[in-house]
């Protein structure tokens, strides 16, 4: 049974309400959670066997023909702590390590570290839904969804390439941005931004002043 969570709002949004219904009688388990903003937005999470057939689904039975994107996350905290963040962090907290903040996986929930997220949208009634699964730690796999929105293609390439999660049945999983040999997934949170600890994140210590700005000492001296 899923759980439906609906944030405070003026009034009971009916139509997404009606819609988390029919999907639950629908998807029956297959719905783990969903998150209602009403007058503005809907999350579902899905488990990852029922993740195409959600997105026929919304397609076919609810208008919900535009592909917008497709994407994942890493919900694990950074193993390398503050070292790897903005300059301007050190610098306010006083060069104070700071503790890594707990996990949160966002509306709808999440169970595993990797998730993967789709957005459809129904041009007609200007309205959109986030479709999300949670993809198995031991497999790292999701079925693909070109069968449904051949758009997707470019966008289950680009998660393959930087988060190493496979489509199933996606008929070409070539790299996009890196060379063929490249070794590990640069959006996973333990992947080492080697350069970062050669040259912190730009911060406050490198913004440089517009032209015509003095150093407070300078326009002093000109007075």
């Amino acid at each position: 049974m899923s759980s439906t969570e609906v944030e405070v709002g003026p009034a009971v949004d009916e139509q997404r309400t009606a819609l988390v219904a029919t999907l639950s009688t629908k998807l029956g388990s297959a719905l783990v959670g969903s998150h209602i903003r009403p007058g503005d937005d809907l999350w579902i999470r899905v488990t990852v066997d029922a993740w195409a057939d959600t997105f026929r689904m919304l397609r076919d039975a609810h208008g919900l023909k535009f592909f917008n994107w497709l994407s994942a996350i890493d919900w694990m905290p950074s193993p390398f702590g503050r070292d790897m963040d903005a300059e301007v962090d050190s610098i306010l907290q006083g060069k104070v390590a700071k503790a890594p903040e707990p996990t949160v996986t966002g509306y709808a929930g999440g169970d595993t570290r990797f998730q993967v997220l789709g957005r459809l949208h129904n041009l007609a009634d200007r309205w959109g839904i986030t479709i999300k699964a949670d993809i198995p730690d031991d497999t790292l796999t999701v079925p693909s969804i070109i069968s449904v929105f051949v758009g997707a293609n470019w966008h289950e390439r680009e998660v393959a390439e930087m988060y190493g999660i496979d489509f199933a049945g996606h008929p070409d999983q070539r790299k996009l941005y890196l060379p063929t040999g490249f070794e590990g997934y640069p959006l996973r949170k333990d992947f080492p931004l080697l350069a970062r600890r050669i040259k912190p994140w730009p911060g406050i210590v490198d913004v440089e002043q517009m032209p015509g700005d003095d150093e407070p000492e300078e326009a002093a001296a000109e007075d």
